[in-house]
């Protein structure tokens, strides 16, 4: 009597070629997309050891679903999808203490001067002090170079209120910069 439930046997070789291909895979999104996600989750959590933990994580995640990645055009937007709810994670497992941004100082890769440090420390606290609602969409589109459409489906929401959003946002940086330029000039002159 020959058996129907045979098991189907795949060749070593199958399997081996299948994980090299996974591998060229994992390690062509890690090449491309580190250094945007690393600036993303250091923009989220403002601790360079806890945004190198969650981009670790986050590659971890992605490489045990890398197969339900059907398009690679599309990866950039599946990596922050995942580093989101990985920070997300963070907070429902522990509660850490707050530090004010303001006592921390965020040191730039490489410095253009007194200026554009003062420039660059007046714009990363303007951005801080932005509602979560508007910060977060800003950073993607700056620090992620992401499209609208991108933002709205890594955010969950509809393109013209992430559009709206994104407005709103750079009206506030802009009203905090012209509110500026008014005092400085009260006090100069």
């Amino acid at each position: 009597m020959i058996s129907i439930f045979r098991r189907k046997k795949t060749k070593p070789d199958a399997v081996s070629n299948s994980m090299k291909i996974k591998q060229k895979r994992y390690e062509a999104l890690v090449y491309a997309l580190h250094g945007d996600l690393f600036r993303y989750a250091y923009w989220l959590c403002h601790d360079r050891q806890v945004a190198e933990d969650l981009v670790q994580e986050t590659f971890l995640r992605a490489w045990k679903a890398l197969d339900s990645l059907k398009d690679e055009k599309a990866a950039k937007a599946w990596l922050i999808t995942i580093l989101r709810r990985e920070n997300a994670r963070r907070f429902e497992r522990k509660q850490f203490d707050l530090v004010d941004l303001e006592t921390v100082p965020v040191a730039d890769k490489q410095s253009l001067g007194p200026e554009q440090d003062m420039e660059n420390e007046w714009l990363r606290r303007h951005i801080a002090e932005l509602a979560v609602e508007y910060r977060e969409p800003l950073l993607l589109q700056v620090i992620g170079g992401f499209s609208g459409e991108e933002i709205a489906e890594i955010l969950d929401l509809n393109k013209n209120t992430v559009m709206t959003r994104l407005f709103r946002a750079r009206n506030q940086l802009k009203e905090a910069l012209e509110q500026d330029k008014s005092t400085r000039g009260r006090c100069n002159g």
